[in-house]
């Protein structure tokens, strides 16, 4: 920041006499009292302007004096400077890109997420941001629109799972909000089976969870021959075990959740695959800046005219070009659900219309990611691009 130049500032010099007659040397005499009080007003000024001199000129606000009487006798109105700093380290320092972004561990960063406390989806946003102040959310779309409305800054949100698949409503709500795709989290899931305090899993007769969690643990569940109960979410399960306090009821819920609500872990690790993760997306009103720095993966969704080796294009052009594909998921165009083409023999067909989620590794700041995405968008009847961002390589 431009400061102000510190030149030598100093009192002036006593003014010449001025060659008044001596009948008026009253006169003179006052005059020369308030030159003094003048030239001590002059020396005080100069000296705080001195110092104001080094303060920033955009942080300078405009010095409103103080009037004081100095006493009756002479009727001199001095004026005070004041409402400079003194000590300059209490000015406020210019913020800095640093300080404008989002700190790494995710303070001062509202996260919404679907589920109660507890939950895998809050597992996950505290992965991300460790430091974050997270908002449960009852639904999907309530997270969405937490995000933007302004009422968080951020939503963590499961899109598939290696075990159970993709969760298929959240990526139609991709289409229908204008969020973007600013990062992803690769949770892995431990089912725990929970019970009040003292209760032994062999006194269990119902479980209650997410219809995935039951799903996903039903081994040990045949095994102990209990009832299947199904729950909005994995918290919420052991959430309402824990208020009905019903001794033969337990949840399947995360160990984070038996922390919270006061539950005993009876087992761990009890899904029937041990390497079952969940992929969650991160989501944000603006997107990032792609870089090359680390991996990046770009996810994108389009629809193609009908036609014979359509898709196959569409999946050529990055092919051609050594781009690795990681996900493809296909859903039915909502709008338009069936197309109908006209037949030359009798009747007419109706086909299915889709639109296409692709996952490629790539980042946009890559020229063969824009060169693959020209060339798509030549034959795609829609494309869209829903986020370029780091992938998350550590478990």
């Amino acid at each position: 920041m431009a400061l102000k130049g510190a030149s030598t500032w100093g009192c002036s010099k006593p003014p010449p006499q001025l060659g008044v007659a001596s009948s008026h040397s009253g006169l003179i005499g006052n005059l020369r009292y308030d030159l003094n009080k003048c030239r001590k007003w002059e020396c005080c000024c100069l000296g705080v302007l001195a110092q104001r001199a080094t303060t920033a000129v955009e942080d300078e606000k405009p010095t409103v004096p103080l009037v004081e009487s100095s006493g009756a006798a002479d009727g001199i109105i001095q004026n005070d400077p004041i409402g400079f700093h003194k000590d300059l380290n209490l000015l406020p320092k210019p913020l800095t890109a640093i300080d404008i972004s989002s700190p790494s561990d995710g303070s001062k960063v509202r996260v919404a997420y679907q589920g109660h406390p507890g939950a895998y989806s809050e597992d996950a946003a505290l992965k991300a941001y460790p430091q974050c102040e997270t908002v449960p959310c009852d639904e999907f779309e309530a997270a969405f629109k937490a995000v933007e409305l302004w009422f968080v800054d951020k939503a963590v949100l499961p899109i598939e799972n290696s075990v159970g698949g993709s969760i298929h409503r959240n990526y139609d709500l991709l289409l229908r909000h204008r969020l973007h795709i600013v990062g992803e989290v690769q949770l892995c899931v431990n089912h725990c089976l929970l019970g009040l305090p003292g209760v032994r899993k062999e006194e269990l007769k119902g479980v209650v969870s997410h219809p995935q969690a039951l799903a996903q643990c039903e081994r040990i569940l045949n095994d102990l021959g209990v009832a299947k109960i199904s729950a909005h979410d994995t918290a919420a399960a052991a959430e309402t075990v824990a208020l009905n306090c019903v001794r033969d009821t337990g949840a399947i819920a995360s160990s984070r959740a038996a922390k919270i609500y006061g539950l005993d872990i009876l087992a761990e690790r009890i899904q029937d695959d041990d390497e079952n993760i969940t992929r969650f997306l991160v989501l944000a009103r603006e997107p990032i800046i792609p870089g090359t720095d680390r991996p990046h993966k770009t996810s994108i969704v389009f629809s193609l005219e009908e036609g014979p080796g359509v898709l196959f294009k569409a999946l050529a052009v990055f092919a051609m070009r050594n781009i690795n594909l990681s996900k493809i998921e296909s859903r039915p165009l909502k709008q338009r659900p069936l197309r109908v083409v006209d037949d030359s023999n009798e009747g007419s067909a109706k086909y299915f219309d889709y639109l296409f989620y692709i996952d490629f590794e790539a980042s946009m700041a890559e020229p063969r990611a824009q060169y693959a995405l020209g060339q798509l968008q030549e034959f795609a009847r829609f494309l869209r691009v829903l986020g370029c961002y780091p992938m998350d390589t550590g478990l």
